[in-house]
């Protein structure tokens, strides 16, 4: 389990990947690899999340491919069956938090406000997903709410851009962030996988310390 969020940590960014067709799974995750950037995290807003984690944690294991909008147990059995490597929930779901951790996978639950994340810090949770940033308040919203919870950190998602992911980053309560831009629906959907790894080799290059 920490060898998982040591790579998050490492990399700095989580691609947020919805994929409509399985078929896309492994030229995106190549993608991503070969912009220098062995993390995805495909969400199960589509009915092909499942298939699509398994066939990238078969054919690439070396991949840290985990699973996002985990909003049930259902999707979390799901998810697991599938080998993801991570859960992401864009709220706090005590079934899929008690599920992962009985399984011994990594979860990042959705916390946006300080009840939520005392309830994650009963379960020991160090890092938590804050969504939807943007409309949230961002990074100064962040900061109000590690104050008080120094042990926490978190991994904003949602209206992250290459804009914007420096300032992110830049802050030390930051262990992450979670983006599209680079693995954006509509890039998928018309196969601009070159177009993906060179947006991936510009947030790599963004990221790095």
């Amino acid at each position: 389990m920490s060898d998982v969020m040591s790579v998050i940590s490492e990399k700095r960014i989580v691609p947020v990947v919805k994929l409509e067709r399985a078929e896309d799974a492994l030229p995106l995750a190549k993608a991503l690899m070969d912009g220098g950037l062995p993390v995805a995290e495909v969400t199960f807003r589509t009915a092909a999340a499942k298939e699509a984690i398994h066939l990238i944690r078969s054919k690439y294991p070396d991949m840290l491919c985990g699973a996002g909008t985990v909003v049930n147990i259902e999707q979390a059995e799901e998810a697991a069956e599938a080998g993801a490597a991570f859960i992401v929930s864009p709220g706090f779901s005590t079934e899929v938090i008690e599920f992962a951790v009985g399984k011994n996978i990594p979860v990042l639950p959705g916390c946006c406000t300080p009840t939520e994340i005392i309830a994650a810090m009963r379960y020991n949770l160090k890092v938590v997903k804050f969504f939807p940033a943007k409309q949230y308040g961002g990074l100064e919203t962040i900061k109000a709410l590690a104050a008080p919870f120094p042990g926490i950190r978190f991994m904003p998602t949602g209206g992250i851009s290459a804009q914007n992911l420096r300032e992110y980053l830049d802050n030390k309560v930051i262990y992450a962030c979670g983006g599209s831009w680079m693995v954006s629906e509509k890039l998928i959907l018309e196969k601009r996988f070159d177009e993906i790894t060179r947006l991936t080799k510009e947030a790599v290059e963004l990221a790095k310390r």
